[in-house]
């Protein structure tokens, strides 16, 4: 039979199983990643199979572009040659480029994971090269031509040779096996003509093939960055993914720890403080003597120490609950009208005495009439308590407490609690805001404590909305100044009246309606000031 409790525990292993197999995925484009980042000469990233497929791809898309100028040159060659040589190189030509064409899809065809790079890199680079060598038939013509063919020469080789440069330059060997043939015949046959326009027309052929290859290893070696940023990329977005998957589960942990340890503080208050009301209770007896006098004068020593441990015990348990039920955000506030003045002369009524004891003098420096603030009454009697415990604590013996109540600038309320006590450190003022935190002071001359009361404080009148600043110096003191918010102050306005209107119609009761319609007002409060 499933319980309540069946249908989170399914989800969670749900969620769990998720999580598992996103790790495993992220893990995996990890690793893929890395390997390619692994070069084959082992000298430097080389995406070999990246590379090549980018090769087919090119070849494909400017598969048109060489298909027409294929046609144009074998239809221009016919003017210098024979019209059926012309015919036979343009068909071969073509024939040579529909194998470059399939051997590109037949590539690209293959799975990436099982396609052999290096037979594929070696036949890739015979068919340019076959390419080319068909294209210095052509140029250099066998048959005697005109010199003056010699300027359309160099026009065709130097088109095929930025086309090719373009189109491979992801494998720059497939580049020179293409053009580097055509180029060196071509320039011999300028250089063979014996005149000054063959050696000029030689040079610019050279230049050309040294200019093209050398954009070819630009472009080559831009392609190959481009290359690397991806795969450092991906890898970066597969680590942090990685990352999110452990710090979700990390949050899901942590979020059951603290479900955890709010069902144990729950069931621990109620466990401790059952034993504990008898412990200050009997203790509480045995040290005012209800039942006689002790035997030993000691006993009554130690049933008020016995007492007084109780109820440090008791506020600490109390303490604890307080800051775990608002880090849950399970603490609601019961918000009412509440005047800070009043709560801060009760509590300063509460704790005279102790202060009283230690020769510590408290003053209070209250602006009048001062409206009330929506707040929860229960929060506030708190934090003004643990602010003059606080100071009463730290404030050595004839000290003095400064205790304010008055107007922001803004037109809120603050409370300042400022005593001449040994200070803070600057670099330990974080230390005593974080729970169970107590500076170096503390932990030598002050009375018993948890740390706990200044950070209750400061998370109460967050859940207000206000501020908390807190300023101390060495032997100089502290002071503590808590700020509510405008909008949470309340200030009444005039009465509302209501007019009552005539049961006939009367000129001059409709003059006494005009004049009552004019001091209306709304019987609300407003916010601010």
């Amino acid at each position: 039979m499933t319980g309540p409790t069946s249908e989170p525990r399914e989800a969670s292993s749900l969620a769990d199983k998720a999580a598992a197999k996103r790790r495993r995925l992220a893990s995996q484009r990890v690793r893929e990643a890395r390997d390619r980042l692994t070069s084959t000469s082992g000298t430097r990233p080389a995406f070999d199979a990246e590379l090549l497929r980018q090769f087919a791809l090119n070849r494909l898309s400017g598969s048109f572009v060489i298909l027409m100028l294929v046609l144009s040159i074998g239809g221009l060659s016919s003017i210098w040659i024979s019209p059926i040589i012309a015919g036979i190189w343009t068909g071969g030509v073509l024939f040579i480029h529909l194998v470059i064409v399939l051997a590109c899809r037949r590539f690209l065809a293959e799975p990436m994971a099982t396609v052999r790079i290096r037979a594929w890199r070696l036949r890739f680079i015979l068919l340019d090269l076959l390419f080319g060598l068909a294209w210095m038939f052509n140029l250099i013509q066998p048959v005697g031509i005109a010199e003056s063919t010699g300027t359309f020469n160099l026009f065709v080789l130097l088109l095929l040779v930025a086309v090719s440069s373009m189109l491979a330059a992801s494998l720059p060997v497939a580049v020179l096996a293409l053009t580097a043939p055509l180029s060196i015949a071509v320039a011999l046959k300028f250089i063979l003509m014996g005149t000054v326009h063959g050696f000029i027309l030689a040079g610019m052929t050279v230049a050309a093939q040294c200019y093209f290859t050398m954009l070819a290893y630009r472009l080559y070696h831009s392609t190959l960055a481009t290359f690397v940023a991806r795969a450092e990329k991906d890898a970066l977005i597969g680590e942090l993914e990685q990352a999110k998957a452990k710090s979700d589960e990390a949050r899901r942990r942590a979020e059951a720890a603290n479900i955890a340890k709010s069902r144990f503080l729950a069931q621990m208050s109620h466990e401790l403080r059952t034993p504990l009301n008898a412990i200050l209770g009997f203790s509480e007896v045995m040290k005012n003597e209800l039942f006689g006098k002790h035997a030993v004068a000691s006993y009554k020593d130690y049933s008020a120490d016995i007492h007084n441990s109780g109820v440090h015990l008791l506020g600490l348990i109390n303490e604890i609950l307080d800051l775990s039920r608002i880090e849950a955000g399970r603490y609601e506030l019961n918000e009412e009208p509440v005047e800070l003045v009043l709560a801060a002369e009760e509590c300063h009524h509460l704790l005279k005495l102790r202060a009283k004891n230690r020769g510590i003098t408290i003053h209070e420096l209250f602006e009048p009439e001062m409206p009330r603030l929506w707040a929860d009454e229960r929060a506030v009697r708190q934090v003004v308590l643990n602010l003059l415990s606080n100071a009463i604590k730290f404030t050595p013996q004839g000290g003095e407490i400064w205790l304010k109540v008055g107007w922001t600038a803004s037109g809120g309320q603050y409370l300042s609690v400022k005593d001449t006590g040994s200070g803070i450190a600057e670099d330990e003022i974080p230390i005593v805001l974080d729970s169970f935190g107590q500076g170096s002071n503390a932990i030598k001359s002050a009375e018993q404590g948890a740390g706990l009361g200044l950070p209750i404080v400061k998370k109460l009148i967050d859940l207000h909305g206000g501020t908390f600043t807190l300023r101390s110096k060495l032997r100089e003191g502290t002071e503590v100044i808590v700020t509510f918010p405008p909008e949470r102050v309340m200030s009444a306005l005039e009465p509302f009246l209501e007019p009552s209107p005539p049961l006939q119609p009367d000129p001059e009761s409709s003059r006494n309606d005009e004049k009552r319609w004019k001091f209306r007002r709304p019987n609300l409060f407003r916010a601010g000031t």
